[in-house]
């Protein structure tokens, strides 16, 4: 019988949450505000709880659904923790976790958990020990190397991370922005000072600017090139990082990790799916600790990214003409051109990529739309009012 293989993706909000299960995901992973490892993110709160299920559940794959509630802990929080779990019992397929005050809440009410990797665990005694627990996975400490999980799976059902953004932490208990900012990492709040440049300045006030003055900032996690030696090593969920990242992002992630999950690539396809990765955000790619120990390498050279594309707001569409298959749009900034590539984002759907076909203005056609032009622009799709129109530039 095939293997089959889970891929977990991140949502933040409802666009990505339509986007993560168009592009193949078999499960998805939110928070709720205050309560989860990405408190900057825009989150969900507990009465979105009937609206994910109700999306997840019309979905094909009738995607599962893991909430986060894996931050530090303090004594005044127990109860609207409870609360939050309660209200969750039913509506979730699991939930992340590795305070013991949340595993024994989840124990009271019944509803399956599983070890967040900010349980840092990383051999199979402590594997075994939180299976004793009830845990019916556990994610797997970053730090760890293909070998190492292979033996710690024989254990017990494992989670690894795939694919995103790597904190110079690895597995967390970073206390930078604590010590800077008062905002502490371990309770969703990092400031990403690491992602910062930095100058060295010795005792006497003299400064020396680094070669590569980005010495924390990791690059991102990629693992498409080696994700058969992953499958090998007894990962049975692959998860994606990025509940801060944007609905195209979510898209070319998930659609890609589906292509090698469902099948084994060739060397062509992977570069190809390289490619496709390599147009999102991304501080560059790394192999983490998987197959070898990180080295200098290893951290990014770019403050503001290296994705090959970016998108540029241009207008949006606030009428669609069925028999003409054309969508009125203001145009608030920039320019729009036939033959552009754009994305078309809703909250309410999957992102959607498309050209631009033609241009009509004032009756008739053009070549291209400016700043403060009222278009009718045929995409190609139908498309929805308030639909907000981004421009595809490359890097």
């Amino acid at each position: 019988m095939k293997q089959k293989y889970e891929l977990l993706a991140p949502v933040g909000n409802f666009r990505n949450l339509h986007t993560a299960i168009k592009a193949g995901a078999d499960a998805i992973y939110f928070g709720v505000r205050g309560f989860n490892m990405r408190d900057s993110a825009k989150n969900f709160s507990v009465r979105d709880f009937k609206k994910i299920r109700k999306i997840c559940n019309e979905s094909k794959r009738n995607v599962k659904i893991y909430l986060t509630l894996n931050i530090v802990m303090y004594e005044n929080e127990l109860k609207k923790v409870e609360q939050i779990i309660k209200k969750a019992k039913g509506l979730v397929d699991a939930i992340i976790c590795w305070d013991l005050s949340v595993i024994e809440l989840c124990q009271k009410y019944k509803i399956p958990f599983h070890v967040s990797t900010q349980a840092s665990i990383s051999n199979s005694v402590a594997a075994k020990f939180y299976k004793k627990l009830g845990a019916e996975r556990i994610i797997l400490a970053r730090e760890l190397n293909l070998k190492q999980i292979k033996k710690i799976s024989k254990d017990a059902k494992v989670e690894c991370f795939c694919h995103g953004a790597m904190c110079v932490a690895v597995s967390g208990r970073c206390f930078m922005s604590q010590y800077t900012h008062g905002l502490s990492a371990n309770r969703g709040q990092c400031a990403q000072l690491c992602r910062r440049s930095w100058i060295i300045t010795d005792n006497s006030g003299k400064k020396l600017k680094l070669k590569n003055s980005q010495v924390m900032s990791a690059k991102d996690l990629c693992t498409l090139p080696f994700i058969e030696k992953m499958k090998k090593a007894g990962i049975t969920s692959f998860k994606i990082e990025g509940r801060n990242r944007s609905p195209e992002y979510v898209y070319t992630v998930v659609s890609e990790y589906r292509k090698a999950l469902d099948k084994k690539l060739n060397k062509a396809e992977i570069l190809a799916g390289l490619e496709k990765l390599k147009k999102v955000y991304n501080r560059g790619f790394s192999s983490g600790f998987y197959l070898k120990m990180p080295t200098a390498d290893d951290f990014s050279f770019n403050e503001n990214g290296e994705q090959t594309e970016r998108k540029e707001f241009i207008g949006k569409a606030y009428k669609y003409w069925p028999k003409v298959k054309a969508t009125s749009v203001k145009i608030n900034t920039g320019r729009l051109k036939v033959g552009d590539e754009v994305y078309l984002i809703r909250n309410d759907e999957a992102i959607k990529k498309t050209v631009v076909k033609t241009i009509e203005l004032e009756g008739k056609r053009v070549k291209v739309a400016k700043k403060g032009d009222d278009v009718g622009i045929d995409f190609g799709v139908k498309v929805k009012n308030d639909t907000e129109i981004y421009l595809i530039r490359k890097n």
